[in-house]
C-alpha cells in the first residue's frame, strides 16, 4: 500500500495541485490554511482526498479566530495575523467547521502497520516544535506503541528511527524555511519510505499574492518565501519558535 503523507499546505493551491504521485490513502498532518492566499480550495482537496487528517495549529487558529499577540520581527510569526484575517475571509463556515472538526491526533493500522498520526508532537500536538533529534523523540514517544508516527509543522523533511518506531515528517507543501522553493511530501509503504521534493508553479503562487488585499511587506515576504524558500535577506524563522 501506498500511503501519501501531505502537511503544512498553508493556502498554497498551485502546489497542492502539482502533487502527482500514484496512492493507495492519502494522510494530512494539519496546516491547510494561513500565509496562502487560496485556503477553501486547500480546505476542498484535503476534504475530498485524505482518508484521515488532524487539525494543525494554523487550522485551529484561523477555525477558531484565536488573536495573535502584536509581533515587531516581520517573520513568519508576524505574517500570521494578516493571513488569518484574510483567510477567515476567505473561506466558508463549513470550511471552518472543517478546520475545526479535524482531531488532534489519529490511531489507525493500514496494512498491519499501526500508525499515529498528529501535526506537532504527542506532548503538544498544536505547537511543539520538533527537531530530527532520536533523543528528543524517546522522550516523546514513551507509553506510545505505534510502528510508525506521521507528523509535520517544521517545514522540514526528515525520517528518524527511534527504537522500533519509525517518525517521518514529509516537510511543507506549499511554504518552504530551507532555502529550496520546491514543495516536499512523502510517501510509506509499510516502513518503508521517500521522501520527495517537486516542483510547482510558483509564478502562479506569487500572482495570488499579489493580487490579494494584503500590505505591501506581507506580499514582500510571501512572494520572497515562494521564490527564494525563505524568507527574503535570509529572515528565516528560527525553529524552536515557530507560530
Amino acid at each position: 500500500m501506498r500511503i501519501l503523507l501531505v502537511a503544512d499546505i498553508h493556502g498554497n493551491r498551485p502546489a497542492l495541485e502539482a502533487i502527482r504521485e500514484p496512492y493507495d490513502v492519502a494522510l494530512f498532518l494539519g496546516d491547510a490554511v494561513e500565509y496562502g492566499v487560496e485556503p477553501a480550495p486547500c480546505i476542498d482537496w484535503v476534504r475530498k482526498r485524505c482518508a484521515y487528517s488532524v487539525r494543525g495549529n494554523h487550522d485551529h487558529g484561523t477555525a477558531h479566530d484565536v488573536p495573535r499577540p502584536p509581533v515587531t520581527q516581520h517573520g513568519f510569526k508576524y505574517l500570521t495575523g494578516p493571513t488569518r484575517a484574510l483567510t477567515r475571509e476567505r473561506i466558508s463556515e463549513a470550511d471552518r467547521r472543517t478546520l475545526a472538526g479535524w482531531p488532534l491526533t489519529q490511531f489507525l493500522t493500514l496494512d498491519g502497520v499501526r500508525i499515529m498520526m498528529v501535526h506537532a508532537t504527542p506532548r503538544d500536538p498544536l505547537d511543539e516544535y520538533a527537531p530530527p533529534d532520536v533523543n528528543f523523540w524517546a522522550r516523546r514517544l514513551e507509553g506510545i506503541d505505534v510502528d510508525v508516527i506521521c507528523v509535520g509543522h517544521t517545514h522540514r523533511p526528515y525520517a528518524l528511527e527511534v527504537g522500533k518506531t519509525l517518525v517521518i515528517n514529509p516537510g511543507s507543501v506549499g511554504l518552504q524555511r530551507e532555502g529550496d522553493p520546491r514543495g516536499s511530501y512523502a510517501v510509506l509503504s509499510g516502513r518503508d519510505y521517500e521522501l520527495k521534493r517537486f516542483e510547482y508553479p510558483v509564478a502562479e503562487a506569487v500572482a495570488a499574492v499579489e493580487a490579494a488585499p494584503l500590505a505591501d511587506e506581507v506580499k514582500h515576504l510571501l512572494t520572497g518565501a515562494y521564490r527564494d524558500g525563505q524568507l527574503p535577506n535570509g529572515k528565516a524563522s528560527p525553529g524552536p519558535s515557530k507560530p
